[in-house]
């Protein structure tokens, strides 16, 4: 047996002892399964590379680049978050207007609860990956730095009020956000 053939029947040995019944791959009727071993080293192949893309793509789809690359855009990420609230507070109003109705419409209601936990990742995300990990920059050691700690709060609120926006339709943490979203602008770019 050769080392390809023995390494394809421990596969299917593992799998036969976790789920309780063989894998078999068809063959010819000489018990010749030489083609399938081929097509399942290809389907292996595959799924490798579709696993790797898909950690390379998904950590660079949720964030910056976390390098020091230079490329920057301070004033977009703040129109970002303002958007992102503004569309939590409309799926707000929204899902209390669709909630009075007396037919109620559960698509159109999931589809705004969803649209609203969607805005509230994206503020997380962008107060967690792109300011809190790349633009405050730490203090050096032994400084006070009460600007960088007042910052740190009130990013840590930031977060704590869009997850509040994630559990209910209160319009207060809406207005919160706003306000901190504001506090945080003034701050950050006050040198």
């Amino acid at each position: 047996m050769d080392k390809d053939t023995n390494t394809i029947k421990r596969i299917g040995d593992r799998v036969k002892k976790k789920i309780g019944f063989p894998l078999t791959i068809p063959g010819d009727d000489k018990g010749n399964n030489r083609g399938a071993e081929e097509k399942m080293k290809k389907l292996l192949a595959v799924c490798a590379v579709s696993f790797g893309m898909f950690l390379f793509f998904a950590k660079a789809g949720f964030s910056h680049c976390q390098m020091p690359c230079g490329i920057y855009d301070d004033q977009a990420r703040f129109s970002e978050i303002k958007e992102d609230i503004t569309t939590i507070e409309k799926a707000m109003n929204e899902l209390t207007s669709l909630s009075k109705e007396d037919q109620k419409n559960y698509n159109q209601i999931v589809r705004w609860v969803n649209t609203k936990e969607a805005h509230a990742d994206k503020i997380m995300e962008t107060v967690s990956d792109y300011f809190l990990a790349q633009r405050i920059a730490l203090p050096k050691e032994g400084d006070g730095d009460k600007a960088y700690w007042e910052k740190l709060v009130v990013l840590h609120k930031m977060i704590v009020f869009a997850m509040k926006t994630k559990q209910s339709t209160d319009l207060a943490n809406v207005e919160k956000l706003k306000a901190l979203l504001s506090d945080f602008q003034k701050m950050y770019f006050a040198k």
